[in-house]
């Protein structure tokens, strides 16, 4: 009990000693993980929202939430016999719930608003290539029963695309911003080290093992990361809310984008990890010079 107080007694000094430089570690840290964070967090919008079309459906027919038995029936034939569609997949209402409540996981009272009944079936289809996907939508437009056909193909491909390359600059950018922390930390590790060099030196020579002398400053390291990662895993939660909140207002295209709550607390706790591992190892380089290994 007393080794512990002494080492929190010790990180404290040291975290007051070099507050400026503290400071800057931190928020760089909480900068560069926000920005992997908000990478993470929006591909998971994206391959969530894109599911259904990553797995080659190039359209989707909706039906009339009133649409009857027969219309429903004669667009599953036509479907069935056309030479232009591979496969296809006929939604129920149930499975619209269910699809629905999967959407919107964090709001349930909008779910228990909704009744199975109120959704419309559809049909996701496969063409057997997709350059038949514009003749397919166009032969169904408009059909009696059918409410409206959805083709995203084009728009999903641009997003994925887009999606992409904000994905390698702003991991670009994170893997800038982490090293810049990195290079913080083991200067205020340094410093607080070199501060302190005479009463290192001393301690060694009444015996005080190399960890011993160690624990403050990691512990040091240790509490700049984690500050940082914690400020980060809060920015990641408050745009999880914002990106939920642009995708409920958006178009038809946007309507399955989404990402739950379950989706930013594990990214914040990949980022939380991150933090501290930045930290513990900022503490170790920036004690090799003075401690022997």
């Amino acid at each position: 009990m007393t080794r512990l107080l002494y080492f929190a007694r010790e990180t404290l000094i040291s975290l007051r000693r070099n507050l400026l430089m503290t400071l800057a570690g931190i928020l760089t840290v909480a900068v560069s993980l926000f920005l992997f964070g908000g990478v993470m967090l929006l591909s998971r919008l994206v391959e969530n929202g894109t599911d259904r079309w990553r797995h080659d459906v190039k359209l989707e027919i909706f039906m009339h939430v009133d649409a009857s038995s027969g219309q429903i029936a004669a667009v599953e034939k036509e479907l069935t016999d056309s030479p232009e569609v591979k496969k296809f997949r006929f939604l129920t209402k149930a499975d619209a719930y269910e699809e629905f409540k999967r959407i919107f996981p964090d709001d349930p009272a909008l779910v228990n608003e909704v009744e199975p009944e109120s959704l419309p079936t559809s049909f996701r289809v496969v063409p057997t290539e997709a350059e038949f996907t514009g003749s397919i939508a166009d032969r169904f437009a408009g059909r009696t029963g059918v409410d409206e056909v959805i083709t995203a193909q084009e728009q999903v491909d641009r997003m994925l695309t887009a999606t992409k390359w904000i994905r390698f600059t702003f991991w670009g950018l994170a893997a800038v911003l982490l090293a810049s922390s990195l290079f913080l930390i083991v200067n205020t590790i340094r410093l607080a080290t070199f501060a302190r060099r005479r009463e290192i030196e001393v301690m060694k020579l009444v015996g005080a093992s190399n960890w011993f002398v160690r624990i403050p400053f990691m512990a040091e390291g240790l509490v700049q990361g984690a500050i940082g990662a914690g400020l980060a895993f809060g920015l990641v939660y408050g745009l999880r809310v914002i990106l939920t909140d642009l995708v409920k207002d958006a178009d038809n295209l946007f309507t399955h984008f989404y990402v739950t709550s379950g989706d930013a607390i594990g990214i914040g706790l990949v980022v939380l990890l991150i933090g501290a591992g930045i930290g513990m190892l900022g503490s170790a380089i920036g004690l090799r010079r003075f401690l022997e290994a």
